[in-house]
């Protein structure tokens, strides 16, 4: 995969100030089926990066493309884009949360980080999606709403909030 010319239909760009090799190292080793393509350098002098500075980064995360940009100041990621992490396990959900907020990231709410970058991620167990797709309403309700007074997703909590329980 080519920072410039990816073979996949689409790929996601992210603009970066500086940091791209950065990033994509950090995705790349934290995500499984993810590797880092294409180190692309600057073939010219330009506003963003000096002649020979790295200018893109092509990798994958979890098989899909993305290609992280040195495009300079000024465009910093916002919450209307966020990439979701879907997680087995309370572990798993741990591993990424404290993987992403490590080194500058912050917590956000209802199992929404920024990361270091400013990227914004959705650490997701896959029982939460279950539990608010659950037929019994009522249930998923419960759920929802004890999701909603979270910080980090606390799986035995929510399944605890839609059997009802109080704890």
């Amino acid at each position: 995969m080519s920072g410039f010319g990816s073979r996949d239909k689409v790929t996601t760009w992210l603009w970066c100030d500086g940091t791209a090799e950065e990033m994509a190292r950090l995705y790349t080793g934290l995500i499984p089926d993810s590797r880092i393509g294409d180190v692309v350098r600057a073939p010219a002098e330009n506003p963003a990066v000096g002649l020979g500075k790295v200018l893109t980064v092509g990798f994958t995360l979890g098989g899909r493309s993305f290609v992280a940009m040195n495009g300079g100041p000024g465009h910093g990621f916002s919450e209307a884009m966020s990439l979701q992490l879907s997680c087995a396990d309370q572990a798993e959900v741990d591993r990424y949360w404290d993987a992403l907020t490590a080194d500058g990231g912050k917590a956000v709410q209802c199992g929404w980080l920024k990361d270091r970058f400013g990227v914004s991620w959705q650490i997701v167990p896959d029982r939460l999606a279950q539990l608010m797709a659950d037929s019994d309403r009522a249930r998923a309700g419960r759920a929802m709403r004890a999701m909603m007074t979270m910080v980090k997703i606390d799986i035995a909590a929510i399944e605890a909030a839609a059997d009802g329980d109080d704890a």
